[in-house]
């Protein structure tokens, strides 16, 4: 059925097409009825649980951040099988984001170039989205990306992601910290060792004092440097952080053939799947296998999601293929790897 629709959706504009989709599903998330008819059509016959991070995940396949940045649909996207959904990026205060166009398709290369900026209402805002009504019927973990706002320079961006945990710690099952998005200027310095760790410092004292205690993940960037890679990983493990997201979106364009390849912003996709596979390889290595990865980047098939875990990830993410498969592609994930489901 999407194979037919994905036509007309790539009519419309990026972002118009995405909030069509987002809208419907906010609408069937709010109707119990629709929601159990999409559990029953979309949902994983079989799957097994993943125990990590201290939590009990459905199955090991989740939706990436950047799909629900508001946190308006989670409900609905909680019926199509995914075993966790990480909502944001959410930053203390609205902001518009980048001017648009800011999202690019790039058919051929099964591959999305975004700039977006983390636009959003705010946190206000999408705590009520959160916490307005109970959750719905389904054992789905709920995680929620968090990032500085882009007015508030780096040496106090400490107090954005302090805020954000503070605000979303009861509502929510884990935290991923964006030090990594290319489309916010100067973000990507927090990944810098002296940086990160007093940053992450700052938040794991935060969660000693917290009545909720939640896991903290840290996303990083697929572009770092060896050496970089060895500063951010150790910052994360000294200050006790629970685990990385590998990897946010690159500014490589490296075998990138479209024209569309020219626009700044980050790129997802296949072209992607690479790059972030080696770099799950690479943290596990470091690591010996003690820091949880999650897997992101290029995910389209069954066999991509085994590539990552056979690299060492615990647990992976989709977005970019949900654009070009449609939302069948959880199930089948789930149903047809080793170890997904």
């Amino acid at each position: 059925m999407y194979q037919l629709l994905r036509p007309l959706l790539f009519q419309l504009d990026p972002e118009r097409a995405h909030d069509l989709t987002l809208g419907l599903l906010r609408l069937a998330g709010a109707l119990p009825p629709v929601r159990g008819t999409l559990r029953r059509v979309f949902a994983p016959q079989h799957q097994s649980s993943v125990e990590v991070l201290g939590l009990t995940f459905p199955n090991s396949v989740g939706l990436a951040a950047g799909y629900d940045k508001d946190g308006l649909a989670w409900r609905g996207l909680s019926t199509l099988g995914f075993g966790h959904i990480e909502v944001g990026t959410v930053t203390p205060r609205p902001q518009a984001g980048n001017p648009r166009p800011r999202i690019f398709r790039i058919p051929e290369e099964r591959a999305v170039i975004n700039r977006m900026g983390f636009p959003g209402r705010g946190a206000d805002f999408v705590f009520s989205q959160l916490s307005s009504a109970p959750r719905p019927p389904s054992p789905v973990i709920l995680g929620i990306n968090i990032g500085k706002n882009k007015d508030t320079p780096n040496a106090e961006a400490a107090r954005d992601y302090l805020a954000l945990m503070e605000k979303f710690a009861p509502v929510v099952d884990y935290f991923a910290v964006n030090v990594s998005s290319p489309n916010t200027v100067g973000l990507r310095r927090l990944q810098a060792r002296d940086r990160l760790e007093d940053l992450l410092a700052q938040l794991a004292a935060a969660r000693r004092w917290s009545p909720f205690p939640r896991p903290i993940l840290v996303k990083l960037a697929p572009d770092l440097t060896d050496a970089e890679l060895d500063d951010a990983l150790g910052a994360v493990m000294d200050m006790g952080m629970d685990g990385v997201i590998a990897t946010n979106t690159t500014v490589k364009r490296q075998g990138l053939r479209s024209p569309v390849r020219e626009e700044n912003g980050g790129l997802s996709g296949a072209p992607l799947r690479q790059r972030s596979t080696a770099m799950v390889r690479e943290i596990y290595r470091r690591t010996k296998g003690e820091l949880p990865i999650v897997g992101v980047g290029g995910i389209a098939s069954p066999e991509d999601v085994q590539e990552k875990l056979d690299a060492g990830a615990s647990l992976v993410q989709v977005y970019t293929g949900l654009i070009y498969r449609g939302p069948g592609l959880v199930r089948e994930i789930v149903e047809g790897v080793r170890g997904a489901g």
